[in-house]
């Protein structure tokens, strides 16, 4: 079940925000339909206010005329109205802030009525054959709230997601780090016993003069590669120190590693841009293993066959530096360019799917850098990109390719 929620988390992602959506677009139309029942009553409440002014004004009933005052339009607190004659003039409105200047007054009230206009159709009071009055109005101050609460609404729906995504995601992280770094921290002491008794047996070798000492040299060798190994298990979860290092002889060195212990049919090529300053701040350990990681499925994605290029530039503005690692491999589709840096992830036989995972954590964690997929072709080749920030250094002149 839960490697199922694991597997199908996009589709999941993508359901919680359909629903959101739906809760939007529900609200909205269930508020229009609020306000179009308001606005209607609100309709009715102005045509009996204007009645009620209609009849005042032909009517001799003082206490009819009372009972309208009170009832009908002193009742009215909320709708602005603005009355005017049968030449459209302003002669009387309610419910707006009009200023108490006439001169002002005017001017705010037929700029109001320009806007009711637009909105309502007004309605006419005839008070008899030669006076005709209209009363215009706008919405209250209800409805233009309820208008707006289904945006509010959503934008709160859409702050409250993001929240909370964030939240899950960085305990998500929390709770993988604390993965790696126990799965690390376990490996680096499992193997510390091994790595004991190899040294162990190397130093009875070197005592045996039977014994072809050209081997124990080659045994310190590995030994020495086991515990660069180790130790770079043990570094991770710990604060890596970095110190200036040059790039280009960093890469260089792993790939002299490599090709010794590569296919012959891998041919490696390395270069760096005409006196850039390769120059920066890294833990050599744990970017080491970056550069072999990488060059290592590429050798897995060529078959042991084909060509590695490594090629060292810095940005226009000399702030980083671009670390290029292509091969003639099997290529990927676009649609696996992030899938690669996913736990779990290989597209070999045997394996973890956990070297490029890692890669991504030391680049990106440690070293304040980003590494990406460039491009791939299926059948062609992959390139990956790593990015990282430089240190200020004296340039150095270097552009081999070997």
């Amino acid at each position: 079940m839960a490697l199922n929620l694991t597997e199908n988390r996009s589709q999941i992602r993508w359901g919680i925000v359909a629903f959101a959506v739906l809760i939007g677009i529900v609200s909205i139309f269930y508020t229009q339909d609020l306000v179009q029942e308001i606005a209607e009553r609100e309709q009715r409440q102005i045509e009996l206010y204007a009645k009620g002014l209609e009849f005042i004004g032909s009517s001799n009933l003082t206490g009819d005329y009372t009972f309208l005052m009170d009832e009908i339009i002193e009742a009215n607190h909320t709708i602005p109205v603005i009355m005017t004659d049968q030449d459209g003039n302003p002669i009387d409105s309610r419910n707006l802030n009009a200023p108490e200047n006439p001169e002002a007054q005017d001017k705010f009230l037929r700029k109001q009525l320009k806007r009711m206009k637009k909105l309502h159709s007004p309605v006419k009071m005839q008070i008899d054959t030669e006076l005709t009055y209209y009363v215009y109005y706008s919405d209250s101050e209800l409805i233009r709230r309820l208008q707006y609460f289904p945006y509010v609404q959503l934008t709160f729906i859409f702050i409250f997601f993001v929240l909370v995504y964030f939240i899950f995601r960085a305990a998500r992280q929390a709770e993988q780090n604390s993965v790696w770094v126990g799965l690390a921290k376990e490996t680096a002491h499992q193997l510390g016993t091994p790595l004991s008794s190899l040294m162990a047996w190397v130093e009875y070798f070197k005592v045996d003069e039977d014994f072809d000492q050209s081997i124990v040299t080659e045994l310190e060798k590995d030994i020495a590669r086991f515990q660069m190994i180790t130790n770079r298990f043990s570094s991770i979860g710990s604060v890596p120190t970095l110190k200036p290092e040059d790039v280009y002889l960093t890469a260089s060195g792993i790939v002299e590693y490599l090709k010794k212990r590569v296919s012959s049919k891998v041919k490696f090529r390395i270069g760096i841009e005409p006196y850039a300053d390769a120059v920066a701040p890294i833990n050599k350990p744990l970017f080491e293993w970056v550069i072999e990681n990488i060059c290592k499925n590429a050798v897995d994605a060529m078959s042991g066959r084909g060509e590695i290029e490594i090629y060292i530039r810095t940005t226009k503005d000399d702030r980083k530096i671009y670390i290029d690692i292509k091969d003639t491999g099997k290529g990927m589709s676009p649609s696996k360019f992030k899938d690669v840096f996913r736990p779990g992830f290989t597209t070999k036989k045997r394996g973890w799917g956990l070297g490029l995972t890692l890669v991504k954590r030391i680049v990106e964690n440690y070293h304040d850098g980003k590494i990406f997929v460039l491009r791939s072709e299926v059948n062609v080749g992959t390139t990956f990109r790593i990015i990282i920030p430089k240190e200020d250094g004296v340039p150095i002149e270097i552009n081999t390719m070997y």
